[in-house]
């Protein structure tokens, strides 16, 4: 057991064997090939030879006197033709020679003339048919040759029985025409031969052909077992061993050199040598890499925590205040993002709330984002209007801007004791406003975005929100989300998410977007930052009001 497995894992006896067997399918695709060609070739040769005889024997027979002897008279003549027909199946070695006259009318039934029967050729064990025994036909493929033959529309038909189901042996049956001397067919003869010379003919070739294919499998798998083992697998042998050495010691070895004639092996053994000098110095690179790896790992990672709590990040944030609810999510790309959302207190009864998107990622972008957050922050608290606040963020952000970068921004201020927002949009998408029952996207005027020119202006707008309604503002990371067929979701399957569950809460709306664009999206790369954020106005509530 132990040596049939190290047979089987053995690479020479693998490739050895595979080689035989390959010779052998080969050496029995062509013996069959060469089988089915020489078979047919010689039924064809075999069909021809037994039309020529049967065509020699039908000019023996007098074609105009064949309804005499079915009515007993030329019986001399008849016992002359019967004679010669006799010593013609024996002496061309056929089985028999029969001449029939067919119905004509469905060529269903014939009546036999003549029948010499040689019975000693194939040990067969026919009975000759009396003159005007009369039979039905075999078969439909002997009606339509019978008929074929009659109206002359072939020189002669054959009929090959290769498999019997009357216990005789195979053979072929040639039917030619007997012609009257008016020119038309007055009966057919029908020769039939045994098949018996095919296959005598055929065993010699078949074991010719068997012989010839294991010998030449013999001599090759000699040839390439000597061969192969010296060029091939004895250099994969030597390679194989000097890396799995290098795998566990990871130090350099003896060189390998030329280890083979063949350019692919002796390639591969230069390439272990390359490999292992390569591979001692990259070990001792990554060592240091890793090291650096490990820094700056640690380093992104404190940059996303501190961008993550540079937003409001505790909801509900306002736990004495029912006039409102808010939920905001941001999902960077990368570690950090540029995208951005926040909401503070200007006073006691206006709420900013602001969105933006930074036009960089990572770090670059992340920082602008910080930039830009405590500048509107700063600016609001002490400016009371959206297009003055945005207008003075700019002229900061372009004072300072050598990077060439810019931010979207979109700022709304909340009246919570009407529900009326004051807001100004800075390139940024539009919001969707939902009053009564649906989302639909508000399109606002939309000015310049920040960063990107000093002196712009902006204007506002307003909005009110009826106890119930919902403003939803959001980041490009969501309409612009790809699937793996480069498809957009898009605003209107934005617009038609938000409207499955339009009643939700606000956190409930903004985890709908989430399950929606994962589904949407699959397993393709998230390429943008996704970030989002959704207020609910509810109004003063009725104490408030007697208040």
């Amino acid at each position: 057991m132990k040596l049939i497995q190290k047979l089987r894992s053995s690479m020479a006896f693998n490739i050895i064997g595979s080689i035989i067997i390959v010779l052998l399918i080969f050496g029995i695709l062509v013996s069959t090939l060469g089988y089915f060609i020489f078979t047919d070739t010689f039924k064809r040769e075999y069909s021809t030879t037994t039309y020529h005889m049967a065509d020699t024997a039908a000019s023996l027979v007098n074609g105009d006197h064949l309804d005499d002897y079915l009515e007993g008279r030329e019986q001399e003549e008849y016992q002359q033709t019967r004679e010669l027909l006799q010593g013609f199946c024996l002496k061309m070695n056929v089985t028999m020679v029969y001449v029939i006259l067919v119905d004509r009318s469905d060529y269903g039934r014939f009546v036999s003339v003549f029948n010499p029967i040689n019975n000693a050729v194939d040990n067969s064990e026919y009975t000759e048919w009396e003159l005007g025994h009369e039979r039905d036909t075999t078969n439909d493929e002997y009606r339509r040759k019978y008929q074929a033959v009659y109206e002359q529309q072939v020189p002669y038909e054959t009929v090959y029985r290769i498999k019997t189901t009357d216990g005789q042996h195979s053979h072929i049956t040639t039917l030619v025409p007997i012609i009257g001397s008016d020119g038309n067919v007055s009966a057919i003869l029908c020769m039939q031969r045994p098949f018996s010379e095919l296959f005598n003919a055929a065993r010699p070739y078949l074991i010719v052909i068997a012989a010839a294919t294991i010998i030449l499998a013999a001599l090759a798998s000699i040839f390439i077992a000597l061969f192969i083992r010296k060029q091939f697998v004895n250099p994969v042998r030597k390679i194989t061993k000097e890396a799995t050495r290098f795998s566990k010691e990871n130090t350099i070895g003896e060189p390998l050199g030329s280890v083979s004639r063949i350019e692919e092996i002796s390639n591969l053994a230069g390439s272990i040598d390359t490999m292992e000098h390569d591979m001692v110095s990259y070990i001792d690179n990554l060592t240091a890499v890793t090291a650096e790896n490990e820094r700056i790992g640690t380093e992104m990672a404190l940059a996303s925590r501190i961008q993550s709590t540079s937003v409001p990040n505790t909801f509900p944030p306002f736990l004495d205040r029912k006039e409102f609810d808010i939920y905001a999510s941001m999902t960077p790309a990368k570690e950090v993002g540029g995208d951005f959302y926040n909401f503070y207190w200007i006073d006691d009864d206006h709420l900013a709330v602001v969105i933006g998107d930074v036009s960089g990622k990572g770090i670059p972008g992340a920082l602008f984002m910080m930039v830009t957050n405590i500048l509107t922050n700063q600016a609001a608290q002490s400016m009371g209007r959206p297009a003055e606040i945005l207008a003075h963020v700019n002229e900061d952000l372009c004072k300072h801007n050598r990077v060439d970068m810019f931010v979207t921004l979109w700022l709304g201020i909340l009246d919570t004791k009407t529900g009326r927002i004051v807001a100004a949009n800075a390139g940024h998408e539009y919001p969707a406003i939902q009053h009564g029952g649906e989302f639909s996207l508000l399109k606002d005027k939309h000015g310049f975005v920040l960063g990107g020119m000093p002196g712009m202006k902006y204007t506002e707008y307003e909005i009110t929100l009826a106890p119930g309604d919902k403003l939803f503002v959001y980041t490009d990371g969501i309409p612009e989300a790809t699937n793996s067929n480069k498809e957009l979701l898009g605003t209107d399957r934005m617009i038609d998410i938000l409207n499955k569950d339009s009643s939700a809460s606000p956190e409930g709306i903004i985890n709908n977007i989430y399950k929606s664009i994962d589904d949407f999206v699959g397993k393709a790369e998230q390429f943008d930052d996704i970030t989002m954020l959704c207020l609910e106005y509810k109004g003063k509530d009725d104490q408030d009001n007697e208040h």
